[in-house]
């Protein structure tokens, strides 16, 4: 099964929608999110080719996590200049007016010279979570999806923090669909241009995703439908205007974004 979000012009704003093996050109609409229990279909069925994908949720926070892969660590020694795996996740967060769609533009700000693609996978949460275990915190997430934690690396690494470079809008790629469930060894490969340039399972993360709901939880209320980036392997890069940057996810699929600069340098 796969959930979505869409617009289709038949219908008045936006949809939750269900994609099942058996049709999986069709689109079921759902009444509201799919972590809602009482979420139903109506019976109205669309063809999948017919909508426009929006970003599968509409987070009330997006909490992301640095340096969760070892092999990223020890390339961000020559990014940020420290290479060191956290002893605890390392949390920052991106506004959730960072979010876009598969298929709309990366847009490079003018104020940065230095624009980084990061794959990652996203968690989705489903059950409001507070000051859970690591068992409970496994029951609060609602599905995966695919991410691209986009990045202005020179601001990044100007800066004592990481908001002003990981928060401009459409710097945080959400999609193209949602998932209930993973192979804990999914593969993610990440391509610039058709060319590889990032390959890793996610099973070699340094804090595993259930972890980092229970740990995030001791710090904020996780609420249904916030999102969690967990982190991005080695292999991170610059973008031009005219890339094209694709982060694929074994069993939940691939999201596409152009890149462009709408506005010029000064």
């Amino acid at each position: 099964m796969q959930y979505v979000r869409f617009h289709h012009s038949s219908l008045a704003g936006a949809y939750y929608g269900c994609i099942s093996s058996e049709a999986p050109q069709q689109v079921a609409v759902l009444d509201g999110p799919p972590w809602m229990r009482t979420a139903a279909g109506d019976g109205l069925m669309l063809s999948l080719p017919e909508v426009t994908l929006l970003p599968p949720c509409t987070p009330g926070k997006i909490v992301c996590v640095g340096k969760n892969y070892r092999d990223h660590a020890a390339e961000m020694a020559g990014l940020s200049g420290d290479g060191s795996i956290p002893s605890e996740p390392l949390l920052f967060l991106k506004p959730p007016s960072a979010v876009i769609a598969t298929a709309a533009a990366i847009d490079c700000p003018p104020e940065s010279e230095r624009v980084d693609y990061e794959g990652e996978l996203a968690l989705v949460i489903g059950r409001t979570a507070r000051r859970v275990d690591v068992e409970a915190a496994t029951e609060c997430i609602f599905g995966y999806t695919v991410a691209n934690d986009v990045t202005a690396r020179d601001l990044q690494k100007k800066d004592s923090q990481w908001t002003r470079g990981k928060g401009f809008d459409t710097f945080c790629p959400l999609g193209p669909v949602l998932v209930p469930a993973l192979k804990r060894d999914a593969r993610l490969v990440t391509r610039l241009n058709d060319r590889v340039v990032q390959s890793a399972t996610i099973d070699q993360m340094v804090f595993a995703p259930e972890y980092l709901v229970a740990y995030i939880s001791q710090i904020m209320t996780l609420e249904p439908g916030d999102v969690i980036l967990t982190g991005t392997p080695k292999g991170v890069g610059k973008v031009e205007p005219g890339d094209v940057v694709s982060v694929e996810i074994e069993g939940i699929g691939t999201l596409t974004n152009p890149v462009v600069r709408s506005l010029k340098q000064t």
